[in-house]
């Protein structure tokens, strides 16, 4: 017997390494192997399909029971030479994706989502002629089709299929689901527009009639940009494939109707919640894009300053009480509340949701939609919500008397509740309860926490420009007028489309009530009060924390001053 052979480890398998680091219960555990018996496959996919871990956490646990380096796509940088190497129906076919080709042009290093596919490999050798050699690294598999979409660019561009739409006819026939829908241009111009809004990052698709032709605006970063003009012609057609997608009444034009599309874009779930009014000129399309792959946060990834994230964990860690999200329609209270759920979710607690609508499903947590439910609004929602032991609750949005009731009735039983309020500061949430016919005394003590908030755009990396602050930006700034401080400013570049801004970021401030602001809150004390109050205690207001974000090179002064008042900044 070869005793070194014996003595050799077995590979390790990546169920034990996910219950190791806490991913999987060895329920869950079970449930993909029986799944697996039954459907076969592997079983890494088969626990992403589950929605039992992420993606990147089971191609990092399969990179440890294989031994196999892995590589995250995310970040990557495609070599055009590379890419030229492998056709893209072959890299799709067996989802491989060429990434580099070293300096002498012997190695070819590939991302595969199974590294054991010995028959795929020899595939793709024989594609390469035998005269480059192959380095094979391990991804995701979403990951993988993601980036052969990305880097290949779509099989057709919007440009191209228009070319072919103005040589033919269209036939209306064929926008119905049913029909061969890939024979006509229209359905694929309508799957490339949707394509390139979420690519680009957009959050939101305007397709607005004039007169005379149809603009398209994407809402990216918070602004809205126009991308296209079509003839007028184009529309009738293009609106009538959107309803028949989002499953509204093709025929009804004089009335608003609102639906849902959910669509696989780049090998992930993508949600468009689509909204029609009619107009002057016809009817305006609205699709607001619910992207899963970028709806849920880290709480540490909110850009919190440190003091900051240590008071919210430290509200969200009280057993009671009602924590509210404010701020502005549009302002990123949704993706917040979202991250804090996510933070506190686990075996050990109910979380229940009410929304209008369900945006962004996730595991373990019971959401219901209130739109989807019969003569269900909020507070009767809540209400019917409090027999199902729940231990946190999410209430979408207090519009009313009612809901608040509810919410601040659940939060005095012992429940945590989270919601959102539309106002434009922390301190606002108080007179604005308190306008809703809350009674002071309830709302003092009940209040876990307010976090108000902004989203401004990030600067961009690759061509921000370093500057000197003028006299009146330094007492924006609140530095000394000898002091060396350099800020930044946009320029534009080819990473950012030339706007100067990629991204966003989020500008925070929170109120964590005490006894002295809930004496205050009791007795109905003016706006003013409790702001004096509150500074007292270290409270960082909008503009303070906006400022520490321009100070830190992440965004601008005048991105700050677009979404946030700093005019009280000049009078100290």
């Amino acid at each position: 017997m070869n005793t070194a052979a014996a003595h050799q480890p077995r590979p390790r398998r990546i169920g034990d390494i996910l219950i190791e680091q806490g991913v999987l219960s060895p329920d869950q555990l079970q449930i993909a192997l029986t799944e697996q018996k039954k459907r076969g496959g592997q079983l890494g996919r088969l626990i992403v399909q589950l929605g039992f871990a992420t993606e990147a956490i089971v191609r990092d646990a399969l990179s440890e029971a294989l031994g196999q380096e892995s590589i995250d796509l995310g970040n990557v940088v495609v070599d055009d030479d590379a890419l030229k190497l492998l056709p893209r129906d072959v890299a799709r076919r067996y989802h491989a994706l060429p990434i580099s080709l070293d300096e002498a042009g012997e190695t070819l290093t590939v991302a595969m989502a199974d590294t054991s596919n010995v028959v795929a490999q020899d595939q793709l050798r024989a594609v390469l002629g035998g005269r480059v050699r192959l380095a094979v690294l391990l991804a995701g598999e979403t990951e993988i089709e993601n980036a052969i979409d990305q880097f290949y660019g779509f099989d057709l561009s919007v440009d191209g299929i228009l070319q072919e739409i103005e040589t033919g006819e269209v036939d209306y026939a064929s926008l119905d689901a049913g029909a061969d829908e890939y024979s006509q241009p229209l359905v694929r111009l309508v799957d490339a527009m949707l394509s390139d809004a979420v690519k680009a990052g957009a959050s939101d698709i305007h397709f607005e009639p004039e007169q005379g032709f149809l603009r398209v605006r994407y809402r990216i970063d918070g602004v809205l940009r126009q991308v296209r003009s079509l003839h007028k012609n184009y529309w009738s057609a293009i609106a009538v494939r959107l309803k028949v997608m989002a499953g509204m009444n093709i025929a009804e034009t004089r009335a608003p109707q609102d639906g849902r599309i959910s669509l696989t874009l780049f090998g992930r779930p993508v949600d468009f919640r689509v909204s029609v009014q009619p107009t002057t000129w016809g009817e305006n399309i609205v699709l607001r894009i619910l992207d899963r792959h970028k709806g849920i946060v880290a709480i540490e990834r909110l850009g919190l300053a440190d003091d900051d994230l240590a008071l919210l964990k430290l509200m969200m860690a009280r057993p009671e009480g009602l924590l509210l999200v404010t701020g502005p329609t549009g302002s990123g209270k949704t993706t917040t509340l979202y991250s804090m759920l996510n933070y506190v979710n686990s075996d050990s607690v109910n979380i229940m949701t009410l929304e209008d609508p369900v945006e962004y499903p996730m595991q373990l947590i019971r959401q219901t939609s209130v739109n989807e439910v019969s003569k269900m609004d909020f507070a009767n929602g809540i209400r019917s919500m409090l027999r199902q032991d729940p231990d946190i609750i999410l209430v979408g949005e207090i519009r009313d008397e009612d809901t608040a009731d509810m919410a601040l009735r659940a939060a005095m039983t012992g429940h945590q509740v989270y919601s959102t309020l539309h106002t434009n500061s922390a301190i606002g949430a108080i007179p604005r309860l308190l306008d809703l016919g809350i009674v002071p005394d309830i709302l003092a003590g009940n209040i876990i926490g307010i976090v108000a908030q902004r989203l401004v755009r990030r600067l961009c990396p690759a061509c921000r420009e370093p500057a000197s602050p003028n006299e009146v930006e330094r007492r924006l700034l609140g530095i000394d007028a000898d002091a060396e401080v350099t800020i930044h400013q946009a320029r534009g570049c080819d990473a950012c489309n030339h706007y100067g801004y990629r991204g966003r970021l989020a500008v925070m401030e929170l109120l964590k009530p005490d006894a002295d602001i809930d004496e205050l809150i009791a007795r109905r004390a003016t706006w003013r009060e409790i702001h004096e109050a509150a500074l007292q205690k270290n409270f960082r207001t909008l503009a303070d924390d906006a400022i520490r974000r321009v100070l830190d090179g992440s965004t601008t002064l005048d991105e700050v001053s677009r979404v946030v008042d700093l005019t009280d900044r000049l009078v100290h």
